[in-house]
C-alpha cells in the first residue's frame, strides 16, 4: 500500500531533474551539518517582471475567471473575483497590474543547526501536457485489446484524515484479501486481469497511446462508427509513479537528452516485442470516467473541478500554491529552443508535479498540442500574483 496526495492527476509526460540556479558555490561535501529545503515568497513590482503580450493577458483573465466559479468565495478573492467578472479582455493586463502584487519564488538549502543558507535558486522545471485523442473501438476486437478502464470495484480507498490530521490530503489504497487490507495490483497485473474487461469504456489497438492517454489524465476516445467520449481522471491504482525514461537511457537505447514523448513513441514502433516491459517499468495505474461537456471546445477537468484553457493552465503542487492563483512564468530552453514570458492560473495538480517551482503547461488539445507538449523541458522562474493586500501563506 502507499499514500498519495487525494488529488493525484499523473498529468506530466516525463520525470526529470530539477534545473537549478544557485547563488551559492558551496559544496554538498562542505555542508557539516543536516539541511532543509525551504521556499521563499520576495514582494516585487511588475515594472521589474519581463514583459508579455496583451493576448496572454486577455487568455489569462479567461482561466481565472473560470476559477473564479471556486475562489471567488473566499474572502481574499471575492472583491478582485467580482472585478474580473465585469472587465473585457482588452483590459486584462491593467487588470491584473491593477490589482495584484507579485512575489517571486525562490527555494533555499538552509542549515537546522545555524541557520546558514547554502544556497538559493529562483529556478525550477516546466514540463507540457495535452488532450489527446485516440481512434478506439467500443467492443474488444481481435485488434483492439487494450481497455482504457473505469475504476474497479475491488479497490479500496482509505482517507485517514479524521485519525491522523497530518495526513490530510493523502489516500490509502488497496484492496481486501481475507481480512487484510493488502496493495492494489500494479499495472503488470491488471493488465493480466480479464475480470475487468466489465470495466472498459472503450478498447485501443495502441498500449503506448493508452499508456501516454494515462499520463495525460484526460482524453477524447474516437469510436469505429464516430462518436467522440471524453474521459478524465477518476482514480489510480496506489502505486508511485515512475518515468520509463530512466528505463531506456539505463539500457542504452535512447540518451537522456533524446527523452521526449515523440523519441519514446517512435522506439516502441520500432521494437514492438519490447514495449510490454518498457510500460511495466511504470507500476502505476490510471483509472477514467466519462465526462460530458456542455462545449465541444471546453478543456479537460482539472483538479479544481474546473475546465482547463489551453495556454493558461498549469499544473501545480498545491503544497504551495493554492489552485486558482494566477502566475507570471518566463519559460526557457534550448534544445529544442522554446521561450515565453505568459501569465497563467495554477487549475490542475500531478502525480509528478513536487515542488514550489515546477509545473505543467497545458498546451490544449490535438497532435499540435501534443508535439509542443512531448518536447517540453524548460528552465522556468515564476511570481505569484496575489490580490492587493494578501501576503503568500
Amino acid at each position: 500500500m502507499t499514500f498519495e496526495r487525494k488529488t493525484l492527476l499523473p498529468v506530466s509526460i516525463l520525470a526529470a531533474l530539477l534545473l537549478c540556479s544557485c547563488s551559492s558555490t558551496t559544496k554538498k561535501e562542505d555542508i557539516t551539518e543536516p539541511t532543509e529545503e525551504a521556499v521563499r515568497y520576495e514582494i516585487s513590482s511588475f515594472d521589474e517582471l519581463p514583459s508579455s503580450d496583451s493576448q496572454d493577458w486577455a487568455t489569462a483573465l479567461s482561466a481565472f475567471k473560470v476559477s473564479c466559479r471556486s475562489v471567488g468565495k473566499k474572502a481574499d478573492w471575492k472583491d478582485v473575483c467580482f472585478k474580473a467578472q465585469s472587465t473585457d479582455s482588452s483590459e486584462a493586463e491593467s487588470f491584473f497590474k491593477n490589482n495584484f502584487t507579485p512575489w517571486q519564488i525562490s527555494t533555499q538549502v538552509i542549515g537546522k543547526q545555524t541557520g546558514t543558507v547554502y544556497s538559493k535558486s529562483d529556478k525550477g522545471l516546466m514540463t507540457g501536457y495535452y488532450e489527446p485523442m485516440l481512434k478506439v473501438s467500443s467492443v474488444r476486437t481481435a485488434k483492439h485489446t487494450i481497455p482504457i478502464l473505469s475504476t474497479p470495484d475491488d479497490l479500496i480507498i482509505v482517507d485517514l484524515a479524521s485519525l491522523y490530521p497530518k495526513l490530510k490530503g493523502m489516500r490509502l489504497r488497496g484492496k481486501i484479501e481475507g481480512r487484510k487490507l493488502v496493495p492494489y495490483d500494479s499495472r503488470t497485473q491488471i493488465i493480466k486481469r480479464h475480470d475487468l474487461d466489465k470495466n472498459a469504456i472503450a478498447w485501443s489497438s495502441d498500449p503506448v497511446a493508452v499508456f501516454f492517454l494515462q499520463i495525460q489524465g484526460s482524453g477524447r476516445l474516437q469510436t469505429e462508427d464516430g462518436k467522440m467520449i471524453r474521459v478524465g481522471f477518476d482514480d489510480q491504482n496506489g502505486h508511485p509513479y515512475k518515468a520509463v525514461g530512466s528505463w531506456l537511457v539505463e539500457k542504452g537505447y535512447l540518451k537522456r537528452h533524446e527523452l521526449s514523448m515523440q523519441n519514446i513513441r517512435a522506439w516502441a514502433f520500432q521494437n514492438p516485442d519490447k514495449v510490454d516491459t518498457l510500460l511495466n517499468q511504470n507500476p502505476s495505474f490510471v483509472f477514467f470516467k466519462p465526462r460530458e461537456a456542455d462545449n465541444a471546445d471546453e478543456g479537460p477537468i482539472g483538479a479544481q473541478g474546473l475546465p482547463l484553457t489551453p495556454k493558461a493552465s498549469v499544473a501545480v503542487d498545491r503544497k504551495y500554491i493554492p489552485l486558482g492563483t494566477p502566475l507570471l512564468v518566463s519559460v526557457s530552453q534550448s534544445s529544442p529552443a522554446l521561450e515565453f514570458v505568459r501569465p497563467v492560473v495554477a487549475q490542475d495538480t500531478g502525480g509528478a508535479i513536487k515542488g514550489p517551482i515546477r509545473f505543467d503547461y497545458f498546451w490544449g488539445f490535438g497532435d499540435e498540442a501534443g508535439s509542443q507538449a512531448g518536447r517540453q523541458k524548460s528552465s522556468v522562474s515564476a511570481w505569484l500574483l496575489l490580490p492587493k493586500g494578501v501576503r503568500p501563506n
